[in-house]
């Protein structure tokens, strides 16, 4: 992986600051042949990077012409008003309000991050953050003491012209840090065409893949050209050094999960799963919405706003009845009620979290079809089993751990046609990445009870009646989205 460096003019930048290629935008634009046929990461160190500036259309056109740029046109035009960056403020002036103490009380006006690097050890978390919301090179923070609140006046860029004698001594410092991370290279295959990063915490109870059905995944890749990376939260700043991105921890929108899915988006990177697939599947109100909008079947469900509505429930759905928090992963948040009773303590108490509720009548089966779909195409096919003398397929109820029941894998080809068609239908709502459709299949039809952004797909289950074409195939996605 080669790296480019961009000036305004060419003596911005010495040759001994960096052993990297130093150009100016100018020639940049001017020849767009420039590294045909290779992948180089860019460093975009204009003067100005003003609407239309020379500084704008290198970042423009290093992504139109598949080379990796920092800052991107969309961080670009982030910084350019206040507005359209204030969202991130709150979080931002949390972190640096954290620094305080660190600081001896003192927060200065002035702060400059280069590479999301900060010029001392007490502010290093804001940096990192900061460099998290807008990748640049050089950023200048402007701040002021508001009652005792360090407020975030002004966040911009730095550029080298304006830089002061220490800070480019500094600036090239950390220059040296961001691009000095060695690429692992396979030794016992041809080098990769593209490299992979995974999204993993190794600390997860019940992550979607287990370490050993990635590295699985890993060495069918590599018969693909593909090297397969595995990154944890911490590597959000490096995650530009890859070709794309699958996430394997449980997502959420309020975590970094989310986060890693839009930097992804914002890079041109393909990223399973994306940002508007985690929002849509993320919250069972829209699903059911999306679905009875879209005449997937659903079971008869009834939204509740309020304790008012339980009556309604309970007519129109009988007893039992299941329970849901909209926002809720792996049976958590899922809960039957027996009697009126349970269902007004239940609601009560959950209600307090969430100002909507869903309930859906209870649909008793001995298990749940789950159909991965990729690319709005099916891909594998599995049964999961309810969990011992439980009505889900996992029990959390229980002490300890979380109690799972069996599972029984199918051929594409021997799965109901129904059920697969009405998997298919409810996935194509959603979108075109990798998805989880789980079903009930009852002497009434076949009935979706929800959509997953993040499905299990492990090695000798989800793909045990596929085999390694669930791989396969799963590599080829992203590589479809890169060489298009």
């Amino acid at each position: 992986m080669s790296w480019v460096i961009l000036t305004g003019r060419r003596n911005d930048l010495g040759p001994a600051a960096t052993p990297h290629k130093i150009i100016t935008n100018r020639d940049y634009l001017a020849h767009p042949a420039l590294f045909r046929g290779q992948r180089p990461k860019v460093i975009n160190l204009s003067n100005s990077y003003a609407y239309q500036s020379r500084g704008y259309y290198a970042s423009l056109l290093a992504s139109s012409r598949g080379h990796r740029v920092i800052p991107s046109v969309e961080t670009i035009i982030d910084l350019s008003e206040r507005k359209l960056y204030e969202n991130a403020l709150p979080e931002l002036e949390q972190a640096l309000n954290r620094c305080r103490k660190d600081l001896g009380g003192i927060v200065p006006a002035r702060l400059t991050v280069f590479f999301g690097i900060a010029s001392t050890k007490a502010t290093d978390r804001f940096a990192r953050l900061l460099f998290d919301w807008f990748r640049a090179p050089a950023l200048e923070v402007t701040i002021e003491d508001r009652a005792g609140w360090a407020a975030i006046r002004k966040i911009g860029f730095l550029p080298l012209a304006r830089m002061k004698s220490e800070e480019q001594a500094r600036f090239v410092a950390c220059l040296a840090t961001y691009t000095g991370r060695e690429w692992r290279e396979t030794k016992s295959r041809t080098t990769a065409r593209y490299t992979f990063a995974t999204l993993i915490d190794p600390n997860e109870e019940l992550p979607p893949s287990q370490v050993s059905s990635l590295r699985h995944w890993a060495r069918v890749a590599a018969r693909m050209g593909v090297e397969v990376e595995p990154v944890t939260k911490k590597d959000l700043a490096r995650l530009a050094n890859y070709d794309a991105l699958f996430i394997r921890e449980t997502t959420a929108i309020s975590n970094h999960t989310y986060r890693f899915a839009r930097r992804a988006q914002q890079e041109g990177m393909p990223v399973i799963d994306d940002p508007l697939s985690m929002i849509r599947c993320t919250n069972k109100v829209y699903l059911n919405e999306l679905m009875e909008l879209n005449k997937v079947p659903v079971p008869p469900t009834v939204m509740i706003a309020g304790l008012a509505d339980l009556d309604t429930a309970a007519n129109r759905l009988g007893f039992p009845l299941v329970l849901k928090i909209p926002d809720s992963a792996f049976s958590r948040g899922v809960k039957k009620a027996a009697d009126e009773r349970a269902l007004k303590e239940l609601a009560s108490h959950w209600l307090r979290e969430s100002d909507l509720l869903i309930a859906q009548k209870f649909l008793p089966t001995e298990f749940d079809w789950r159909i991965g779909v990729l690319g709005g195409e099916p891909l594998f096919a599995v049964q999961y089993l309810m969990a011992k003398k439980h009505w889900q397929i996992v029990n959390h109820d229980r002490g300890g751990k979380p109690v799972q029941g069996g599972f029984k894998a199918f051929t594409l080809r021997n799965t109901p046609a129904n059920v697969m068609d009405v998997a298919v239908r409810a996935a194509r709502c959603i979108g075109d990445g990798l998805y989880g459709v789980d079903l009930k299949e009852t002497p009434d039809g076949v009935f979706v009870i929800e959509v997953n952004d993040n499905p299990n797909l492990d090695h000798g289950c989800e793909d045990a009646g596929e085999k390694d074409a669930v791989w396969t195939r799963l590599t080829q996605w992203f590589l479809d989205r890169l060489e298009r």
